[in-house]
């Protein structure tokens, strides 16, 4: 169990830290990354947690992109996250 949480711990590391590449390249705020960053691990938890792959991830994705949005986030920086850190496209319409 330990072994688990340890390298489930690391993983998500890995994720923040990719995130916050990210947000530095978009020009974000280090005062602005909370949101950002639970976006990001709502995503995470989605791939890592539910197991959710695939055209079913790309439209829970983008309906979290769309939550996000209405709170006020940057719709261009929530899915600049989404592709970079997440490998994942839009979905298709």
């Amino acid at each position: 169990m330990r072994q688990r949480y340890e390298a489930a711990t690391i993983a998500m590391t890995a994720m923040e830290l990719k995130t916050k590449e990210v947000l530095n390249q978009q020009g974000v705020h280090t005062t602005n990354y909370v949101p950002y960053l639970s976006y990001a691990r709502q995503l995470w938890k989605l791939t890592r947690q539910q197991n959710i792959s695939g055209e079913s991830f790309k439209m829970a994705s983008q309906v979290l992109l769309e939550k996000w949005a209405s709170r006020g986030q940057d719709p261009d920086v929530l899915a600049a996250i989404r592709t970079q850190v997440f490998n994942s496209p839009p979905p298709a319409p």
